[in-house]
């Protein structure tokens, strides 16, 4: 299981971290909303423990934004606010369940795994769409007018982004943060890889979806465009 977790105290962030990773989980970090948001923008996770309290953004509005852009990823709301109002509130914006701290690690896990388990049943094959192109997110693989394309990492991570974003430009820092965050590589790599994801799912077909912006970045445009 792949988790974001978004929480500005280390120290906490860090018990979690020691506790789930023993476990076998895959956790990514984000330290404050913003961060969080744009991780949680960009990327497939199976849950996002999320704080409300945080600097840039809290935890309400990251959510908020979340839910409004279609994403359904599973959020735990993680607080040290215990009142009626501050756990309806979370409710209220898109969170699927709320914990309060200080909190016990292994209800913690159980809830995760409660959350895991409803999301499995109700989204076995989720998948995104695009006029006729398609990308299950469970498999990696893309679909185009009944031809199957299996895609790397990478590759995947370039499509989700621009069909979650469509008809939206996505910025070529954008996906670099996305696919390599700090460490990009030297030289123009996200060239070739789009070259690559072109010659998948565009080079086949009369019409390409895959729009370059010079120096700006990407999009997918419509047959009608």
């Amino acid at each position: 299981m792949k988790i974001l977790l978004v929480e500005d105290h280390q120290d906490i962030a860090g018990i979690i971290f020691d506790f789930f990773e023993i476990k076998g989980y895959t956790l990514d970090y984000a330290q404050d909303g913003v961060q969080g948001y744009e991780l949680a923008s960009h990327n497939f996770y199976d849950l996002i423990i999320l704080d409300i309290q945080m600097p840039r953004m809290d935890g309400l509005t990251v959510c908020q934004k979340l839910r409004e852009q279609g994403d359904d990823t599973p959020i735990l709301m993680l607080t040290a606010r215990d009142t009626r109002e501050d756990t309806l509130a979370g409710f209220d914006c898109g969170a699927d369940d709320y914990l309060i701290k200080p909190f016990d690690l292994d209800i913690l896990a159980a809830r995760i795994q409660a959350l895991h388990r409803r999301r499995s049943g109700k989204n076995a094959a989720k998948v995104l769409t695009f006029q006729e192109l398609s990308l299950d997110l469970n498999t990696h693989i893309a679909a185009r007018n009944g031809c199957n394309f299996e895609l790397n990492p990478t590759q995947f991570t370039i499509l989700k982004l621009l069909m979650m974003r469509s008809p939206e430009i996505v910025t070529k820092n954008e996906i670099i943060n996305a696919i390599w965050g700090e460490d990009e590589p030297e030289g123009d790599i996200l060239r070739s890889h789009i070259y690559q994801l072109r010659n998948q799912v565009d080079k086949p077909f009369q019409h390409h979806y895959i729009k370059t912006l010079s120096k700006i970045g990407y999009q997918l445009v419509s047959v009608n465009n």
